[in-house]
Protein backbone atom coordinates (compact mmCIF):
# COMPACT_ATOMS: atom_id res chain seq x y z
CA UNK A 1 0.00 0.00 0.00
CA UNK A 2 3.20 2.26 0.70
CA UNK A 3 4.57 2.16 -2.74
CA UNK A 4 1.21 1.87 -4.49
CA UNK A 5 -0.02 5.24 -2.88
CA UNK A 6 3.63 6.65 -3.88
CA UNK A 7 2.80 5.61 -7.41
CA UNK A 8 -0.16 6.82 -7.49
CA UNK A 9 0.78 10.42 -6.26
CA UNK A 10 3.16 10.58 -9.16
CA UNK A 11 0.92 9.03 -11.76
CA UNK A 12 -1.53 12.08 -10.51
CA UNK A 13 1.12 14.65 -11.27
CA UNK A 14 1.95 13.39 -14.65
CA UNK A 15 -1.22 13.11 -15.51
CA UNK A 16 -1.88 16.44 -14.52
CA UNK A 17 1.29 17.94 -16.10
CA UNK A 18 0.71 15.71 -19.53
CA UNK A 19 -2.75 17.32 -20.01
CA UNK A 20 -1.51 20.98 -18.41
CA UNK A 21 1.37 21.00 -20.11
CA UNK A 22 -0.09 19.14 -23.80
CA UNK A 23 -2.53 22.40 -24.01
CA UNK A 24 -0.21 24.95 -23.39
CA UNK A 25 2.78 23.40 -25.45
CA UNK A 26 0.59 22.52 -27.99
CA UNK A 27 -0.90 26.41 -27.90
CA UNK A 28 3.44 27.79 -27.56
CA UNK A 29 3.91 25.54 -30.99
CA UNK A 30 0.94 27.01 -32.66
CA UNK A 31 1.87 30.25 -31.97
CA UNK A 32 5.05 30.29 -32.64
CA UNK A 33 4.77 28.28 -36.23
CA UNK A 34 7.15 25.28 -37.50
CA UNK A 35 10.14 27.51 -38.41
CA UNK A 36 9.97 29.17 -34.60
CA UNK A 37 9.27 25.85 -32.58
CA UNK A 38 11.94 24.60 -34.86
CA UNK A 39 14.13 27.14 -33.64
CA UNK A 40 13.10 26.67 -29.96
CA UNK A 41 13.43 23.11 -29.98
CA UNK A 42 17.32 22.94 -31.53
CA UNK A 43 18.28 25.09 -29.09
CA UNK A 44 16.65 22.86 -26.58
CA UNK A 45 18.52 19.94 -28.56
CA UNK A 46 21.85 21.66 -28.50
CA UNK A 47 21.91 22.36 -24.68
CA UNK A 48 20.48 18.53 -24.20
CA UNK A 49 24.00 17.59 -25.69
CA UNK A 50 25.92 19.01 -22.78
CA UNK A 51 23.38 19.07 -19.21
CA UNK A 52 24.11 15.61 -18.63
CA UNK A 53 27.53 16.55 -17.40
CA UNK A 54 25.44 18.53 -14.23
CA UNK A 55 23.92 15.31 -13.25
CA UNK A 56 27.24 13.31 -12.81
CA UNK A 57 24.92 10.00 -13.01
CA UNK A 58 24.64 10.62 -9.19
CA UNK A 59 21.02 10.08 -8.89
CA UNK A 60 20.21 6.32 -8.57
CA UNK A 61 23.54 5.87 -6.29
CA UNK A 62 22.82 8.35 -3.99
CA UNK A 63 18.86 6.88 -3.95
CA UNK A 64 20.16 3.65 -3.51
CA UNK A 65 23.35 4.27 -0.70
CA UNK A 66 20.58 6.31 1.31
CA UNK A 67 18.24 3.15 1.41
CA UNK A 68 21.07 1.16 2.68
CA UNK A 69 22.20 3.48 5.04
CA UNK A 70 19.66 6.59 5.87
CA UNK A 71 22.56 7.69 8.83
CA UNK A 72 24.17 9.00 6.13
CA UNK A 73 21.55 11.27 4.87
CA UNK A 74 23.25 15.01 4.96
CA UNK A 75 27.09 13.63 3.92
CA UNK A 76 25.19 11.96 1.07
CA UNK A 77 23.00 14.49 -0.15
CA UNK A 78 25.10 17.48 0.82
CA UNK A 79 28.00 16.32 -1.53
CA UNK A 80 25.89 15.27 -3.93
CA UNK A 81 24.48 18.79 -3.95
CA UNK A 82 27.64 20.47 -4.04
CA UNK A 83 29.05 18.09 -6.90
CA UNK A 84 25.86 19.08 -9.57
CA UNK A 85 26.28 22.43 -8.55
CA UNK A 86 30.04 22.69 -10.02
CA UNK A 87 28.89 20.35 -12.54
CA UNK A 88 26.28 22.57 -13.70
CA UNK A 89 28.87 25.43 -14.15
CA UNK A 90 30.86 23.38 -16.33
CA UNK A 91 28.34 22.91 -18.29
CA UNK A 92 28.01 26.93 -19.02
CA UNK A 93 31.69 26.84 -19.82
CA UNK A 94 31.44 23.84 -22.06
CA UNK A 95 28.83 25.58 -24.25
CA UNK A 96 31.08 29.02 -24.30
CA UNK A 97 33.48 27.09 -26.00
CA UNK A 98 30.87 24.97 -27.91
CA UNK A 99 29.34 27.55 -29.52
CA UNK A 100 32.37 28.95 -31.08
CA UNK A 101 32.55 26.13 -33.36
CA UNK A 102 28.70 25.75 -34.30
CA UNK A 103 27.29 28.08 -37.47
CA UNK A 104 24.27 29.25 -34.83
CA UNK A 105 23.12 32.82 -34.61
CA UNK A 106 23.14 35.34 -32.41
CA UNK A 107 19.32 34.36 -31.43
CA UNK A 108 20.06 30.98 -30.91
CA UNK A 109 22.97 31.15 -28.84
CA UNK A 110 20.79 33.51 -26.36
CA UNK A 111 18.55 30.93 -26.61
CA UNK A 112 21.26 28.09 -25.52
CA UNK A 113 22.53 30.11 -22.79
CA UNK A 114 19.43 31.36 -20.84
CA UNK A 115 17.85 27.19 -21.30
CA UNK A 116 21.00 26.02 -20.40
CA UNK A 117 21.46 28.24 -17.19
CA UNK A 118 18.23 26.08 -15.74
CA UNK A 119 20.58 23.50 -14.69
CA UNK A 120 22.39 25.36 -11.82
CA UNK A 121 18.90 25.81 -10.51
CA UNK A 122 18.60 21.46 -10.69
CA UNK A 123 21.20 21.06 -8.34
CA UNK A 124 18.17 20.98 -5.95
CA UNK A 125 16.70 18.06 -6.97
CA UNK A 126 19.09 16.03 -4.82
CA UNK A 127 15.91 16.16 -2.24
CA UNK A 128 13.90 14.56 -4.63
CA UNK A 129 16.55 11.69 -4.35
CA UNK A 130 16.06 12.17 -0.40
CA UNK A 131 12.26 11.54 -0.89
CA UNK A 132 12.23 8.71 -3.63
CA UNK A 133 14.68 7.01 -0.70
CA UNK A 134 11.53 7.01 1.62
CA UNK A 135 8.84 6.47 -0.34
CA UNK A 136 7.48 10.00 0.22
CA UNK A 137 6.70 10.82 -3.53
CA UNK A 138 3.88 13.42 -2.11
CA UNK A 139 6.27 16.07 -1.32
CA UNK A 140 8.08 15.74 -4.93
CA UNK A 141 4.59 15.98 -6.50
CA UNK A 142 3.45 19.38 -4.27
CA UNK A 143 6.62 21.06 -6.03
CA UNK A 144 6.47 19.53 -9.06
CA UNK A 145 2.52 20.96 -9.26
CA UNK A 146 3.21 24.36 -8.03
CA UNK A 147 6.23 24.39 -10.49
CA UNK A 148 3.55 23.52 -13.34
CA UNK A 149 0.98 25.87 -12.87
CA UNK A 150 3.18 28.95 -12.00
CA UNK A 151 5.45 28.11 -15.32
CA UNK A 152 1.48 27.24 -17.03
CA UNK A 153 0.06 30.75 -15.76
CA UNK A 154 3.52 32.84 -17.00
CA UNK A 155 3.57 31.21 -20.95
CA UNK A 156 -0.41 31.69 -21.05
CA UNK A 157 0.10 35.41 -20.05
CA UNK A 158 2.99 36.08 -22.45
CA UNK A 159 0.83 33.88 -25.57
CA UNK A 160 -1.94 36.39 -24.90
CA UNK A 161 0.90 38.97 -25.26
CA UNK A 162 2.16 37.98 -28.33
CA UNK A 163 5.84 37.89 -26.44
CA UNK A 164 8.98 37.40 -28.17
CA UNK A 165 10.53 33.59 -28.78
CA UNK A 166 13.42 34.24 -26.38
CA UNK A 167 10.61 35.06 -23.43
CA UNK A 168 9.73 31.29 -23.68
CA UNK A 169 13.33 30.26 -22.41
CA UNK A 170 13.14 32.73 -19.82
CA UNK A 171 10.14 30.57 -18.45
CA UNK A 172 12.04 27.57 -18.41
CA UNK A 173 14.95 29.04 -16.28
CA UNK A 174 12.11 30.41 -13.82
CA UNK A 175 10.58 27.11 -13.93
CA UNK A 176 13.54 25.49 -12.54
CA UNK A 177 14.46 28.10 -9.53
CA UNK A 178 10.55 28.00 -8.55
CA UNK A 179 10.70 24.19 -8.39
CA UNK A 180 14.29 24.43 -6.61
CA UNK A 181 12.20 26.78 -4.02
CA UNK A 182 9.28 24.04 -3.86
CA UNK A 183 11.95 21.59 -3.04
CA UNK A 184 13.77 23.49 -0.50
CA UNK A 185 10.38 24.26 1.43
CA UNK A 186 9.17 20.92 1.66
CA UNK A 187 12.77 19.87 2.68
CA UNK A 188 12.01 22.08 5.69
CA UNK A 189 8.60 20.56 6.22
CA UNK A 190 9.77 17.58 6.91
CA UNK A 191 11.84 19.14 9.76
CA UNK A 192 15.05 18.67 7.82
CA UNK A 193 17.85 21.54 6.90
CA UNK A 194 19.77 22.46 4.33
CA UNK A 195 22.06 24.51 6.69
CA UNK A 196 23.04 20.59 7.33
CA UNK A 197 24.32 19.53 4.41
CA UNK A 198 28.37 18.93 3.88
CA UNK A 199 30.64 17.88 1.71
CA UNK A 200 32.89 15.19 2.26
CA UNK A 201 35.60 14.46 0.11
CA UNK A 202 35.93 11.17 0.77
CA UNK A 203 32.31 10.15 0.11
CA UNK A 204 32.61 12.59 -3.01
CA UNK A 205 35.08 9.94 -4.11
CA UNK A 206 33.48 6.69 -3.50
CA UNK A 207 29.81 8.25 -5.09
CA UNK A 208 32.24 9.26 -8.25
CA UNK A 209 33.83 6.43 -8.13
CA UNK A 210 30.06 4.62 -8.80
CA UNK A 211 28.42 6.85 -10.78
CA UNK A 212 31.19 7.58 -13.46
CA UNK A 213 29.63 5.16 -15.36
CA UNK A 214 26.34 6.35 -14.68
CA UNK A 215 27.22 9.74 -15.70
CA UNK A 216 28.93 9.01 -19.04
CA UNK A 217 25.77 6.66 -19.68
CA UNK A 218 23.76 9.64 -18.26
CA UNK A 219 25.54 11.84 -21.42
CA UNK A 220 25.41 9.22 -23.77
CA UNK A 221 21.61 8.83 -23.59
CA UNK A 222 21.50 13.18 -23.51
CA UNK A 223 23.45 12.97 -26.65
CA UNK A 224 21.46 9.92 -28.11
CA UNK A 225 18.50 12.05 -27.58
CA UNK A 226 18.80 15.25 -29.11
CA UNK A 227 21.22 13.98 -32.20
CA UNK A 228 18.96 14.04 -34.13
CA UNK A 229 17.37 17.55 -34.24
CA UNK A 230 21.47 18.27 -34.47
CA UNK A 231 21.67 15.97 -37.78
CA UNK A 232 18.56 17.37 -39.25
CA UNK A 233 19.42 20.90 -38.97
CA UNK A 234 23.07 19.50 -40.26
CA UNK A 235 22.22 17.55 -43.66
CA UNK A 236 19.12 18.99 -44.15
CA UNK A 237 19.16 22.79 -42.97
CA UNK A 238 15.32 23.00 -42.57
CA UNK A 239 13.74 24.13 -39.21
CA UNK A 240 10.56 23.43 -40.13
CA UNK A 241 11.37 19.52 -40.11
CA UNK A 242 12.76 19.76 -37.27
CA UNK A 243 9.39 20.99 -35.45
CA UNK A 244 7.31 18.42 -36.98
CA UNK A 245 10.37 15.56 -35.72
CA UNK A 246 9.73 16.91 -32.30
CA UNK A 247 6.04 17.11 -32.52
CA UNK A 248 5.65 12.96 -33.42
CA UNK A 249 8.04 12.32 -31.27
CA UNK A 250 6.28 14.45 -28.01
CA UNK A 251 2.64 12.67 -29.03
CA UNK A 252 4.64 9.37 -29.56
CA UNK A 253 6.05 8.92 -26.27
CA UNK A 254 3.44 10.49 -24.38
CA UNK A 255 3.47 8.03 -22.27
CA UNK A 256 7.04 7.41 -21.65
CA UNK A 257 6.29 8.65 -18.05
CA UNK A 258 4.68 5.37 -17.03
CA UNK A 259 7.77 2.98 -16.53
CA UNK A 260 9.84 5.81 -15.35
CA UNK A 261 7.23 6.46 -12.72
CA UNK A 262 6.60 2.88 -11.62
CA UNK A 263 9.84 1.78 -11.56
CA UNK A 264 11.23 5.26 -9.69
CA UNK A 265 8.86 4.24 -7.79
CA UNK A 266 9.62 0.77 -6.75
CA UNK A 267 13.17 1.37 -7.23
CA UNK A 268 13.61 1.39 -2.86
CA UNK A 269 11.31 -2.33 -2.73
CA UNK A 270 13.40 -3.88 -6.02
CA UNK A 271 16.85 -3.14 -4.05
CA UNK A 272 15.48 -4.97 -0.96
CA UNK A 273 13.37 -7.95 -2.95
CA UNK A 274 16.89 -8.82 -5.19
CA UNK A 275 18.20 -10.66 -2.45
CA UNK A 276 15.50 -13.03 -2.99
CA UNK A 277 16.23 -13.79 -6.64
CA UNK A 278 13.19 -15.99 -7.70
CA UNK A 279 10.74 -13.10 -6.00
CA UNK A 280 13.42 -10.71 -7.79
CA UNK A 281 13.00 -11.61 -11.19
CA UNK A 282 9.08 -12.93 -11.14
CA UNK A 283 8.17 -9.05 -10.17
CA UNK A 284 10.29 -7.93 -13.28
CA UNK A 285 8.71 -10.33 -15.21
CA UNK A 286 5.10 -9.37 -14.34
CA UNK A 287 5.87 -5.54 -14.67
CA UNK A 288 7.85 -6.39 -18.34
CA UNK A 289 4.30 -8.03 -19.19
CA UNK A 290 1.90 -5.38 -18.67
CA UNK A 291 4.11 -2.94 -20.18
CA UNK A 292 3.78 -4.79 -23.20
CA UNK A 293 -0.19 -4.13 -23.17
CA UNK A 294 -0.11 -0.41 -22.25
CA UNK A 295 2.42 0.51 -25.51
CA UNK A 296 -0.08 -2.14 -27.35
CA UNK A 297 -3.27 -0.39 -26.61
CA UNK A 298 -1.47 2.99 -27.44
CA UNK A 299 -0.11 1.93 -30.57
CA UNK A 300 -3.38 1.41 -31.76
CA UNK A 301 -4.77 4.16 -31.00
CA UNK A 302 -2.50 6.92 -32.18
CA UNK A 303 -1.88 4.46 -35.71
CA UNK A 304 -5.89 4.62 -36.01
CA UNK A 305 -6.38 8.38 -35.07
CA UNK A 306 -3.07 9.63 -36.00
CA UNK A 307 -4.61 12.60 -38.34
CA UNK A 308 -7.38 13.92 -36.31
CA UNK A 309 -5.00 14.26 -33.40
CA UNK A 310 -2.48 16.24 -34.79
CA UNK A 311 -5.30 18.65 -36.76
CA UNK A 312 -7.40 18.90 -33.52
CA UNK A 313 -3.83 19.63 -31.44
CA UNK A 314 -1.59 21.55 -33.70
CA UNK A 315 -3.77 22.52 -36.82
CA UNK A 316 -3.10 21.21 -40.65
CA UNK A 317 0.53 23.36 -40.39
CA UNK A 318 1.70 20.05 -38.47
CA UNK A 319 -0.18 17.72 -40.64
CA UNK A 320 3.56 15.53 -41.65
CA UNK A 321 3.68 14.97 -37.84
CA UNK A 322 0.86 12.65 -38.26
CA UNK A 323 2.39 10.48 -40.62
CA UNK A 324 5.65 10.31 -38.38
CA UNK A 325 4.61 8.94 -35.29
CA UNK A 326 3.37 6.01 -36.88
CA UNK A 327 6.08 4.48 -37.05
CA UNK A 328 7.48 6.41 -33.59
CA UNK A 329 5.18 4.46 -31.34
CA UNK A 330 7.59 1.37 -31.59
CA UNK A 331 10.19 3.78 -29.54
CA UNK A 332 7.47 3.02 -26.44
CA UNK A 333 8.57 -0.95 -26.36
CA UNK A 334 11.64 -0.28 -26.59
CA UNK A 335 11.85 2.96 -24.16
CA UNK A 336 9.65 0.62 -21.41
CA UNK A 337 12.19 -2.49 -21.25
CA UNK A 338 14.74 -0.31 -21.73
CA UNK A 339 14.07 1.43 -18.63
CA UNK A 340 13.27 -1.48 -16.72
CA UNK A 341 16.49 -3.15 -17.34
CA UNK A 342 18.39 -0.30 -16.76
CA UNK A 343 17.08 -0.42 -13.12
CA UNK A 344 18.22 -4.34 -13.21
CA UNK A 345 21.94 -3.10 -14.38
CA UNK A 346 21.64 -0.78 -11.54
CA UNK A 347 20.91 -2.75 -8.51
CA UNK A 348 23.35 -5.87 -9.89
CA UNK A 349 26.08 -2.63 -10.11
CA UNK A 350 26.52 -3.20 -14.00
CA UNK A 351 27.24 0.38 -14.25
CA UNK A 352 29.60 -0.44 -16.67
CA UNK A 353 28.06 -2.87 -18.98
CA UNK A 354 25.27 -0.17 -19.20
CA UNK A 355 27.80 2.10 -20.18
CA UNK A 356 28.69 0.26 -23.01
CA UNK A 357 25.18 -0.62 -24.17
CA UNK A 358 24.48 3.23 -24.71
CA UNK A 359 27.92 3.69 -26.28
CA UNK A 360 26.58 0.97 -28.84
CA UNK A 361 22.79 2.73 -29.16
CA UNK A 362 24.57 5.86 -29.86
CA UNK A 363 27.78 4.52 -32.24
CA UNK A 364 24.63 2.40 -34.30
CA UNK A 365 22.57 5.66 -34.09
CA UNK A 366 25.14 7.98 -35.48
CA UNK A 367 26.29 5.67 -38.59
CA UNK A 368 22.96 5.54 -39.59
CA UNK A 369 21.59 8.69 -39.20
CA UNK A 370 25.10 9.64 -41.60
CA UNK A 371 23.42 7.14 -44.20
CA UNK A 372 19.77 7.57 -43.52
CA UNK A 373 19.11 11.06 -43.08
CA UNK A 374 20.61 12.37 -46.76
CA UNK A 375 18.64 10.07 -48.51
CA UNK A 376 15.08 9.29 -46.40
CA UNK A 377 14.92 12.66 -44.24
CA UNK A 378 12.94 12.29 -40.95
CA UNK A 379 11.86 8.27 -42.00
CA UNK A 380 15.48 7.92 -42.37
CA UNK A 381 16.01 9.76 -38.74
CA UNK A 382 13.40 7.67 -37.49
CA UNK A 383 14.67 3.94 -38.92
CA UNK A 384 18.18 5.06 -37.18
CA UNK A 385 16.60 5.88 -33.86
CA UNK A 386 14.22 2.36 -34.26
CA UNK A 387 17.67 0.07 -35.43
CA UNK A 388 19.90 1.40 -32.55
CA UNK A 389 17.03 1.46 -29.90
CA UNK A 390 16.70 -2.71 -30.92
CA UNK A 391 20.41 -2.61 -30.55
CA UNK A 392 20.09 -1.17 -27.10
CA UNK A 393 17.36 -3.16 -25.49
CA UNK A 394 18.30 -6.44 -26.93
CA UNK A 395 21.17 -6.95 -28.73
CA UNK A 396 23.80 -5.66 -26.39
CA UNK A 397 22.38 -8.26 -23.66
CA UNK A 398 24.24 -11.10 -25.61
CA UNK A 399 27.61 -9.24 -24.83
CA UNK A 400 27.33 -9.99 -21.28
CA UNK A 401 25.01 -13.19 -21.36
CA UNK A 402 27.05 -14.52 -17.58
CA UNK A 403 25.42 -11.30 -15.85
CA UNK A 404 22.52 -10.81 -17.93
CA UNK A 405 20.86 -13.52 -18.97
CA UNK A 406 17.91 -13.36 -16.50
CA UNK A 407 16.78 -9.97 -17.67
CA UNK A 408 17.35 -11.02 -21.49
CA UNK A 409 14.91 -14.07 -20.89
CA UNK A 410 12.66 -12.07 -18.93
CA UNK A 411 12.32 -9.35 -22.18
CA UNK A 412 12.36 -12.31 -24.67
CA UNK A 413 9.36 -13.73 -22.26
CA UNK A 414 7.31 -10.68 -22.79
CA UNK A 415 7.91 -10.65 -26.03
CA UNK A 416 6.46 -14.51 -26.55
CA UNK A 417 3.58 -13.86 -24.46
CA UNK A 418 3.17 -10.77 -26.12
CA UNK A 419 2.27 -12.55 -29.49
CA UNK A 420 0.75 -15.63 -27.63
CA UNK A 421 -2.00 -13.25 -26.30
CA UNK A 422 -3.77 -16.49 -24.37
CA UNK A 423 0.01 -17.38 -22.68
CA UNK A 424 0.33 -13.92 -22.20
CA UNK A 425 -2.91 -12.87 -19.71
CA UNK A 426 -2.30 -16.20 -18.13
CA UNK A 427 1.41 -15.63 -16.76
CA UNK A 428 0.45 -11.94 -16.11
CA UNK A 429 -1.75 -13.45 -13.61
Amino acid sequence: MKYFKNTSWLFGEKILRMIVGLFVGIWVARYLGPEQFGLFSYAGSFVGLFTAFATLGLDSIVVRELVKDENRRDELIGTAFYLKLMGAFGVLALLAIAVNFTSNDTLTNTLVFIIASATVFQSFNVVDMYFQSKVMSKYVVYANIISLLISSITKVVLLLNEAPLVTFAWVILFDSLVLAMGFIYFYIKNNLSVLNWKFDKIVAISLLKDSWPLMFTVIMVMVYLNLIPILLKYYLNDLTLIAHYQVALRIAILIDFIPIILVNSIFPYLVQSSLDTKSYLNNLQIISNYFNLIVLFYSIALIVFSKEIILLLYGKDYLYSAELFKYMVLLNFFSFHGYLSGRYYIIAKLEKQYLLRVILGLLVLLISSIYLIPKYKVEGAIMSLLLSEFMVVFISDIFNLNKTKDILMIKLKSLYLFINYKSYTRNSK
